[in-house]
């Protein structure tokens, strides 16, 4: 079993807190994504697992075991990193195989190994190759390859992505998937993008300023976040955040978004949502996804209004509309047959069985 288990991690750097206690438990062949913006203490999570950073409290385990004063080279750890960090003057195949080499693996075993990691790689061809002769994403994929033959207990990547260019990365994206389907070694894997976590992930953590806000599979976090951090950082665009007040009238709740704004709350929501009655500092949480052209059928939790559009952004499929909706900026993922134009009114449709209720003073979702 090679199951990953953080308790109470502290990482400070002389008085700055780094990581701040975290607790996570990373299941056995588990793909995990650490994600977050910079500063977060991802990076330094993924180096304390690699032994590449002393911890300053708690314990660290793998495959149960305890590998805190365990060096590097003994935690049967395999990292990626974001340089690749390969040896131009050696062959992929000289690269590859330079750590079964240390450990005194036999030859033909070495020459087994990379002939079939180079297979699932789709690198074989380039085994004879120094560095210099190869794209950026045959690059990674030696990288990889040079981790995958050590057949070590967790695989851990930091950001090997950020370095190629927008399709490349699209491209990479899938094959470290495909991979990972292949050789089920747990995995964890840092990133700041958030699209790179939702595809790749089985669980993604969501870290910020030290702490972890939220862990859960990406639909989840997509559909539920637990706090307005999570619920903005997650998704592209990001989920609108529209001031409200929430009014009671006759057993019914409305959420009052403008002066003559007003949204009704679906029923099965509305035991929920009541003890919040009258409070300030919330927030309605709308995906643009959720807030389109009016339909000519309206189903029960969709409730259409009229705004001012100021912006347009046609993107083939899609056209994004921007309004100003009590001074903060709002966008609705719209047909492109809906034909919307700047400077003119538009009939909107808002899919409230997909709100959330924020608490902005605390930050929780309600």
């Amino acid at each position: 079993m090679a199951q990953v288990n953080l308790r109470k991690i502290v990482k400070d750097y002389d008085d700055v807190p780094a990581v701040r206690g975290i607790d996570l438990d990373i299941a056995d062949k588990e793909f995990v994504v650490l994600v977050g913006p910079s500063g977060c203490g991802k990076t330094t999570t993924l180096r304390m697992i690699a032994g590449l950073e002393d911890i300053t409290d708690g314990e660290i385990l793998i495959g149960g075991d305890l590998v805190n004063d365990v060096p590097p080279k003994d935690r049967d750890i395999a990292m990626v990193f974001q340089n690749y960090a390969l040896y131009p003057h050696m062959t992929v195949h000289e690269n590859m195989s330079f750590g079964l080499r240390l450990k005194k693996v036999p030859k033909d075993e070495i020459q087994r190994r990379v002939k079939a990691v180079a297979g699932i790689l789709g690198i074989g061809e380039l085994l004879e190759r120094k560095p210099k002769q190869l794209s950026g994403g045959q690059r990674q994929r030696v990288a990889m390859g040079r981790a995958i033959v050590r057949n070590p207990k967790v695989f851990l990547f930091d950001e090997p992505l950020s370095n190629l260019d927008a399709k490349l990365r699209v491209h990479m994206r899938t094959e470290i998937k495909k991979v990972h389907q292949k050789v089920r070694t747990t995995t964890v894997y840092v990133t700041h993008d958030q699209v790179e976590a939702m595809t790749l992930a089985d669980r993604v953590v969501v870290m910020n300023a030290g702490l972890i806000e939220q862990v859960g599979t990406p639909h989840e976090l997509y559909h539920s976040p637990a706090t307005i951090f999570v619920a903005g950082f997650i998704g592209s665009p990001a989920m609108n955040m529209m001031r409200c007040g929430l009014e009671e009238s006759a057993g019914a709740l409305r959420l009052r978004l403008h002066g003559d704004i007003s949204l009704p709350v679906p029923a099965e929501r509305v035991a929920r949502y009541r003890s919040h009655v009258g409070k300030a500092n919330l927030l309605l949480g709308l995906r643009p996804e959720h807030l389109t052209e009016t339909r000519a059928q309206t189903l029960p939790g969709q409730a259409p209004f009229d705004v001012t559009v100021e912006v347009t952004e046609p993107l083939g499929m899609e056209t994004l509309v921007f309004f100003s909706l009590n001074g903060g900026e709002v966008c609705a993922r719209t047909n492109p047959s809906a034909n919307l134009q700047p400077g003119k009114r538009a009939p909107l449709l808002a899919d409230l069985r997909y709100m959330h209720l924020i608490d902005e003073a605390s930050g929780r979702v309600l």
